[in-house]
């Protein structure tokens, strides 16, 4: 199958795919942010330009597109029809250095976590208690004093952001 758009179409819609403050990204920062987090964002310095970095704990983020980076088991993952062979090498040059970035900041000496765009919409909240108890030891028990309900906190998150949650 042919691709229906011109190449110029084509080129002018890749163009406006972001690489940094994507919806999932924002969303992600924001709650993270109301449970006191503070973070630096796409940290020129290090490996892979981090999406999030918690310099205090010394943890690098990334929230990876699941198309882009190829999550796998993931729907939308699947790879392109036309042009298999740029796609096949573009998509796992992708994966590779994603790996090989992660391997360069845990060598000296950064934690890391990955989190995919899909896991994000599903519950960006539960995302960021996994976070918070990782580096803080917080429980979702010991959390609920300090932030607003979880409904309350989705629905800024999304208005925030522009972003509507898959339900």
């Amino acid at each position: 199958m042919t691709d229906k758009l011109s190449p110029q179409r084509r080129s002018w819609n890749m163009s406006r795919i972001r690489s940094a403050d994507t919806k999932p990204e924002m969303v992600l920062r924001f709650v993270l942010h109301r449970m006191g987090f503070r973070f630096r964002l796409h940290h020129r310095g290090l490996p892979g330009r981090p999406d999030i970095v918690l310099p205090k704990y010394h943890t690098a983020i990334f929230v990876h597109g699941c198309f882009w980076h190829q999550h796998p088991g993931c729907i939308e993952a699947v790879r392109p029809k036309t042009n298999k062979k740029y796609w096949a090498t573009k998509l796992e040059g992708n994966v590779k250095r994603d790996k090989k970035n992660r391997r360069a900041l845990r060598r000296e000496g950064w934690r890391v976590f990955r989190f995919w765009e899909c896991q994000i919409e599903k519950d960006p909240i539960r995302i960021a208690m996994r976070i918070a108890k990782e580096l803080r030891g917080i429980t979702q028990e010991s959390a609920e004093y300090a932030l607003p309900s979880r409904t309350e906190l989705l629905r800024a998150a999304e208005s925030r952001a522009g972003y509507n949650k898959k339900r």
